[in-house]
């Protein structure tokens, strides 16, 4: 095999954008198309749940992947096998643009699922190997805020595809933008690991054991797949509702989920403003304020239910999911700073595995019908965020009690 190229230095800035701009590849590669699922289902004769599973599978696909993908990186290197991905995930969403099968859709995003793992794991893993201290953690705590780019700009960006030039079109965005961020990758970018990890089962599934022990990290991880179900959820959902109860168009589809991006980024913001703030207090305040708002959600829909209060509460209720992922996202990644591509995929299969297993279970028990629905999806997430912090909170108070 040919030696990889290698990072450059004078290109360092460059090439740190450019993995700044595939951090959100993840949530391009879900989002764009939410406006035009209704769609999908119509044009290709298949019913809500079917199309929706099209997200489903890529989760799985994306989460799957990163639970052996992380050992690759740091066995076989960054740079050839994200460059691999980004050609393989262009290549699958021009086949998805020209069929009309749902089945070969369904495969397609199961190789949407591998390539985007490949390179988002990869591209957090360059983080590690490039940036140490307050630099690191400075880049680390702002990956959710990078990482919501996908789901303000795309539903936004495909509500409008898919008026103009049908739902296919947003498939071709998503080859275009994969096959441009390749070429420039190929010219900036390069190979940043410096010392090649063996790849030896044994030991990389001993590393995966020694990280899945640790509860801290283990009980982080699946905090991260409830407060992404939320968004999910609202993902899987939202289109239908307002298409279909409220008779809204596939651009008040987009523009909806662009707020609801901007929501999960201002709690980003805040997660980050607030990182030297003490970790547990500050979140078991925010799961209260959860708490509180899905109960006036729920309560609210005996008197008033339109677009503008399912928006408005979803709104918040994605801000403080926001927040809590930004915190435990931080602290999970660099938990394990000698294994950053084993961590990184670990984190993030078991967070997106989680995500696909209670997003579909809880999409398929409460269809997407109305705001009801919605805010008692929010309260059985919610619900699960207090059983995992009170887990936190126990394993925490006895490990207090046992240090000398």
């Amino acid at each position: 095999m040919n030696a990889p190229k290698r990072f450059k230095e004078e290109h360092k800035t460059i090439a740190t954008l450019l993995a700044f701009a595939l951090i959100p590849l993840s949530g391009f590669a879900i989002d764009i198309y939410i406006p035009s699922l209704p769609s999908m289902a119509a044009d290709m004769g298949v019913s809500n749940i079917q199309v929706q599973l099209t997200i489903s599978i890529f989760l799985i696909s994306y989460g799957l992947s990163q639970l052996f993908v992380g050992s690759l990186v740091d066995s076989f290197g960054r740079f050839r096998l994200s460059m691999w991905g980004l050609a393989l995930f262009a290549l699958a969403s021009l086949v998805i643009a020209n069929t009309h099968n749902i089945y070969v859709v369904y495969g397609m995003r199961a190789i949407h699922g591998l390539t985007v793992a490949l390179v988002v794991v990869a591209k957090r893993a360059f983080f590690v190997d490039e940036y140490k201290g307050e630099k690191l953690t400075h880049y680390l705590s702002i990956f959710t805020i990078i990482w919501s780019t996908g789901p303000i700009l795309a539903p936004f960006l495909g509500g409008h595809l898919q008026t103009v030039w049908g739902w296919q079109s947003n498939f071709y965005f998503l080859a275009g933008f994969a096959t441009v961020i390749g070429v420039l990758e190929y010219i900036y970018s390069g190979e940043t690991l410096k010392i090649f990890a063996p790849f030896k089962l044994a030991a990389i599934l001993d590393t995966y054991a020694r990280m899945v022990r640790t509860a801290s990290f283990t009980m982080g991880v699946l905090m991260l797949g409830v407060s992404y179900s939320m968004v999910m959820i609202y993902n899987m959902t939202g289109a239908f509702i307002i298409q279909h109860h409220f008779n809204g168009s596939p651009v008040m589809s987009g523009n909806a989920s662009l707020i609801l991006g901007m929501a999960w980024m201002t709690g980003g913001f805040i997660g980050k403003a607030t990182i030297h703030y003490p970790f547990f207090e500050k979140l078991v305040y925010n799961l209260g304020i959860q708490i509180l708002l899905v109960i006036a959600m729920i309560v609210s829909i005996h008197y008033m239910e339109n677009l503008y209060t399912m928006i408005g509460f979803a709104f918040l209720i994605h801000v403080t999911a926001g927040f809590t992922y930004t915190n435990y996202f931080s602290y999970c990644l660099s938990k394990f700073p000698e294994n950053a591509g084993i961590a990184s995929g670990l984190c993030g299969g078991i967070n997106y595995m989680v995500v696909s297993l209670m997003s579909y279970l809880i999409v398929t028990g409460l269809p997407a019908k109305d705001e009801r629905n919605l805010g008692f999806s929010y309260a059985m997430l919610i619900f699960l965020a207090a059983l995992i912090m009170f887990g936190v909170y126990r394993f925490n108070k006895r490990k207090l009690v046992v240090t000398p």
